[in-house]
């Protein structure tokens, strides 16, 4: 076994396929490898002798099969019957010519702790028309580079995401010395807040698979994972930023419909009513 090589555990019956990202030893200097999730934002870890090499699987065609693709097509559907809908009322108001009008949607920030997990969400942004920046930095460090990237290209949407998983049961759901990486989350959001404390002027959504999202929430997050500690859907932060950076800045875009949107449902997101990002705007650039 190496670092990079794809596997399952025998153990877990092959449920989920992982890189490996690492090697450690545990308390009776046995090897222990440490692994990330390829098609799940989980991080676990595993003796090598219940790992199994398995072949890499195609990862866009696992997260966006069949249902997702379903999913994100609707996702478009509907950003643009709101759009449309946007329009009409728009120029009814104004009494200009249609054409003259164009939407600019909520510009999205993602700080991701998965390079390959971020190219794909980016390419959704692009499907859905969102302008996205997206930076891979490890988890660990995201607090530390978030505030600078923030005053860099000043989103109106932050993802901070990763990968993350409950270790322990000492305390509990409770105990956030049980989780991987939610306390990393807990200080990017927190760091984030100290650059805008509004709510709605930063809409930020954060965690990956199994966070304590209580203790995200409460650190500033609008929306955050996992509220029964399951895994998330990759895409789902995605899903979640669709619905506010294409709803009107003047509608508060209620919490059910946002959730309704993800992979995951209520089990795997939660969060807050937040008033959406999209803006109208005339002339087009180049009309006289």
């Amino acid at each position: 076994m190496k670092i990079g090589d794809i596997v399952a555990r025998k153990s877990y019956n092959k449920d989920i396929v992982f890189k490996i990202e690492a090697f450690t030893v545990d308390d009776n200097n046995k090897k222990v490898a440490i692994l990330k999730g390829v098609a799940f934002r989980i991080i676990a870890d595993a003796y090598l002798d219940d790992l199994e090499l398995v072949s890499m699987p195609n990862i866009r065609s696992i997260l966006i099969d069949e249902d997702v693709e379903n999913l994100l097509y609707k996702s478009v559907r509907k950003s643009k019957e709101r759009q449309k809908k946007n329009n009409r009322n728009t120029v009814m108001k104004s009494q200009v010519n249609n054409s003259d009008i164009y939407g600019i949607p909520g510009k999205v920030l993602q700080i991701d702790g998965d390079k390959e997990y971020l190219k794909i969400c980016l390419d959704v942004y692009t499907q859905l028309g969102i302008p996205a920046v997206g930076v891979a930095i490890p988890e660990q460090n995201q607090y530390k580079e978030v505030r600078n990237l923030l005053n860099k290209h000043k989103p109106d949407i932050l993802v901070i995401t990763g990968h993350d998983s409950m270790t322990g049961k000492n305390g509990g759901v409770n105990n956030i010395n049980n989780y991987r990486n939610s306390m990393n989350f807990i200080k990017a959001v927190k760091e984030a807040r100290k650059w805008e404390p509004n709510v709605d002027n930063l809409v930020i959504f954060a965690g990956a698979c199994q966070s304590n999202y209580e203790q995200i929430i409460k650190a500033g997050a609008n929306y955050a994972s996992s509220p029964a500690r399951i895994m998330i859907h990759a895409l789902d932060p995605v899903f979640v930023v669709e619905k506010v950076a294409c709803s009107r800045i003047d509608t508060v875009v209620p919490i059910d419909e946002v959730i309704e949107q993800t992979v995951t449902g209520v089990k795997g997101i939660g969060g807050s009513e937040t008033r959406g990002k999209f803006r109208w705007a005339m002339p087009k650039i180049g009309l006289y």
